[in-house]
């Protein structure tokens, strides 16, 4: 069995992907997307996201699209769904291939626990920006991530180290946007990407969490998030 970017590079030639040919992906996330591009031979193009899903923003994809693009790889971020209307739109408009790429299956049971783990968060947290999500999207929550108010990457590293000493199991879920690899290097200002990377933090929601765990997590939380979106 290959790995995700194996996988995903089968998809991509299948679609008709070829050499010297450009694919547009997002830049916050795991380098599968991009290390699948380059496997069929073709050129990644790194977009931003949307700032509100994490997931690539259709807006970012349309201004990319160059006479050499062939795909666009939609990856579906922390469990959050693309928007894959609009962007099948872009792509049938240009005649280029859309692939949606991320969906993990799961037991049905398994999301809505944490579906349910996560409206706690979301009606309890204070002092961070707990995840936006649209009406009528369906969230399966494979990571809860807030953002951390304050100066960016040292007051969300600062919240991040107080949180495990308080015994909250937290991490980075983007420590570096894909562009800024030494593999994928370009010379590119993605606002929205950089921003998430710096200000993100993931923090627990598994299905099997008790309710004790969850308030743990809230408690330590809104003493420390309090304090930094004072300070900020």
């Amino acid at each position: 069995m290959g790995t995700p970017a194996d996988e995903l590079r089968r998809e991509l030639t299948d679609s008709g992907v070829r050499p010297g040919d450009e694919v547009i992906v997002p830049s916050y996330g795991t380098t599968d997307a991009a290390e699948a591009v380059l496997l069929a031979g073709a050129r990644p193009v790194f977009v931003d996201i949307d700032a509100d899903s994490f997931c690539i923003d259709p807006a970012a994809v349309a201004e990319a699209v160059s006479p050499r693009t062939a795909a666009v790889v939609a990856v579906h971020t922390f469990g959050h769904p693309a928007d894959m209307a609009r962007i099948n739109e872009i792509g049938d408009r240009h005649g280029i291939h859309v692939i949606g790429y991320g969906v993990v299956e799961e037991p049905a049971g398994e999301i809505v626990r944490r579906q349910a783990n996560a409206a706690y968060l979301d009606g309890k947290l204070r002092g961070v920006r707990t995840p936006a999500v649209a009406v009528g999207v369906d969230h399966s929550y494979q990571s809860y991530v807030v953002r951390v108010p304050g100066n960016g990457r040292p007051d969300r590293d600062a919240f991040a180290r107080a949180l495990r000493s308080r015994g909250v199991a937290c991490h980075v879920p983007v420590q570096t946007p894909v562009h800024r690899t030494q593999r994928f290097r370009r010379e590119l200002w993605l606002v929205e990407t950089e921003r998430a990377a710096d200000e993100c933090l993931a923090l627990p929601v598994d299905a099997s969490m008790p309710r004790r765990e969850l308030q743990r997590v809230v408690s330590a939380c809104n003493a420390l998030g309090g304090l930094l979106q004072t300070a900020a």
